[in-house]
């Protein structure tokens, strides 16, 4: 077997062993130095206070822990991919960047409804 063979375990224990309440005490005190620095009106501290929660893999990972932990989880977006197990959110997680990302042009797509009928 070679090394790669058992990344998808590791992936997988991964986003089992992560500590939740710590990752939502780390975004949750980047917010609240946020709304600090808004109050002061500190705006290039809120700038970059901001990067550090968009490049924050703790906030990462709670951004895909929510969205496939609600009630839409089932329902794929515009791309048409669900993100369904630990390893497929665990590498969700690890691919999320800002540069490099090219939205696809807006178009209607038709959500099959659980009656059988579509919805827009």
């Amino acid at each position: 077997m070679t090394a790669s063979a058992g990344a998808p375990v590791r992936d997988a224990q991964q986003w089992e062993q992560v500590n939740w309440d710590h990752a939502r005490r780390e975004v949750r005190k980047l917010q609240v130095r946020i709304a600090k620095a808004v109050q002061q009106k500190r705006w290039n501290r809120v700038r970059s206070l901001q990067w550090l929660v968009a490049h924050s893999f703790y906030a990462k990972l709670l951004a895909v822990k929510r969205v496939t932990s609600n009630q839409g989880r089932h329902t794929p977006g515009v791309d048409g991919v669900v993100w369904r197990g630990a390893r497929a959110k665990w590498r969700a997680a690890s691919s999320l960047r800002r540069r490099g990302y090219r939205p696809q042009p807006l178009r209607r797509v038709y959500i099959l409804k659980r009656n059988g009928k579509k919805r827009p």
